[in-house]
């Protein structure tokens, strides 16, 4: 009888758990998504795509070392082609982190979401804006392909000092077209898209 018991405490106590967690984030799931559906009214994803790949700088995946590219899935998103925009795994892990810390202490977003992010929201750390930013992933992930995402992430990610994309960041730093670094080098300018603002290749010992 005392293990029944137990276990009827247990199964309602996480059916309040979930009522409960249900009723605070339907609130921040409505903002986000007319977060996302304002930032796509003011500029449609076909238009921001275009906008994207007619930068003067913009490089495609044969023009960027191979290095490079292996190298940014496997610290940004080792799921990177084999998920729909979301990487379940390293999501729920950073929300297990960030739970335990009571603070955003790991991201955990997929390279598809970074690529929204940087297409359409500030980096304010928002729950919101995590939301609105998984609605664009999963657009992009329609009308892109894998290879057109990674392409996209690599030519407007930020590499510190004023650099948007690969390119700029290879002539900035190294005097190189992105097809011409090194190994190291390629390695230091994936540390450096995990801070920007305080590491980057000028700043290595």
């Amino acid at each position: 009888m005392k293990t029944n018991r137990f276990w009827r405490i247990i199964r309602i106590s996480l059916l309040v758990t979930m009522v409960v967690a249900l009723v605070v984030t339907l609130p921040i799931v409505k903002s986000g998504y007319d977060m996302y559906k304002e930032a796509i009214a003011q500029t449609s994803l076909v238009n921001r795509i275009e906008s994207l790949k007619n930068d003067s700088n913009y490089v495609t995946l044969k023009a960027i070392s191979p290095d490079f590219l292996s190298m940014v899935i496997e610290s940004e998103d080792r799921m990177f082609y084999t998920h729909n925009g979301i990487n379940l795994i390293s999501t729920t892990r950073a929300m297990l982190k960030n739970v335990l810390a009571g603070s955003t202490v790991e991201g955990g977003s997929s390279i598809t979401q970074q690529l929204a992010k940087n297409m359409y929201f500030s980096f304010e750390k928002r729950y919101e804006r995590k939301v609105a930013e998984l609605f664009v992933a999963f657009d992009l992930e329609k009308v892109a392909s894998k290879d057109e995402i990674l392409e996209m992430y690599c030519n407007i990610a930020y590499f510190g000092e004023g650099r948007y994309g690969i390119r700029e960041a290879t002539l900035h730093y190294y005097d190189l077209e992105p097809i011409e670094i090194l190994t190291e080098q390629a390695l230091v300018l994936v540390k450096t898209l995990k801070s920007p603002n305080y590491y980057n290749p000028n700043m290595e010992p």
